[in-house]
């Protein structure tokens, strides 16, 4: 496997790449035409002790981690705090990329991207109707109740990671200072 796959800061592009390169050009048109675009978050609560978000949906009682289809022309960081807010009902701020996970869904290829996010200690908003349970859980405890072996793997390798970045405070770009800040250079007319 070539290292841009191994990277955390695989692009889509690259993935999609990466399993098409010895395809026909017909048949990697089918497969990206195909290709089920999913995005998610793994939900750190602040507080002292760390809590991941876990949910039950409704159609299958599966437990998973926060995540769903993203809509046509939507931004994916966009589309992934949309789904974790409308399936914990906790607002959250998108921290950084922490992975893919791919897969096949009723016989279709699936990508499934997912964020670290940082949730507010009380909830916001309702649960969508697909939701019946969410569970704010220890990392070890979100993992034993996480229903796809998929996911369990990937939280096992990104959970303790995602948790000490949760509760760092991001990091915002270094403002430079007045007095360091380049001057403008003056023009040396002559007064009329």
């Amino acid at each position: 496997m070539s290292t841009s796959i191994m990277s955390r800061n695989l692009t889509l592009y690259d993935a999609t790449c990466f399993v098409t390169q010895n395809m026909t050009a017909e048949a990697s048109d089918s497969f990206v035409d195909r290709t089920i675009h999913a995005v998610g978050g793994i939900a750190v609560r602040k507080g002292a002790r760390p809590r991941v978000a876990v949910v039950q949906r409704s159609k299958d009682k599966l437990w998973v981690l926060p995540r769903g289809k993203l809509r046509r022309d939507e931004h994916p960081v966009r589309g992934a705090r949309r789904e974790v807010v409308e399936e914990t009902g906790f607002r959250v701020e998108v921290r950084e990329f922490l992975g893919v996970i791919t897969c096949k869904a009723r016989g279709r290829p699936k990508v499934v991207r997912f964020w670290l996010m940082r949730a507010e200690a009380e909830p916001s908003y309702q649960v969508m109707k697909d939701i019946v349970a969410v569970e704010w859980l220890s990392l070890a405890a979100a993992i034993e109740r996480l229903s796809d072996p998929l996911e369990k793997v990937f939280l096992t390798n990104i959970g303790r990671h995602a948790i000490l970045r949760a509760k760092r405070p991001q990091r915002r770009k270094a403002k430079v200072p007045a007095e360091a800040a380049p001057q403008r250079r003056r023009s040396h007319r002559a007064d009329a």
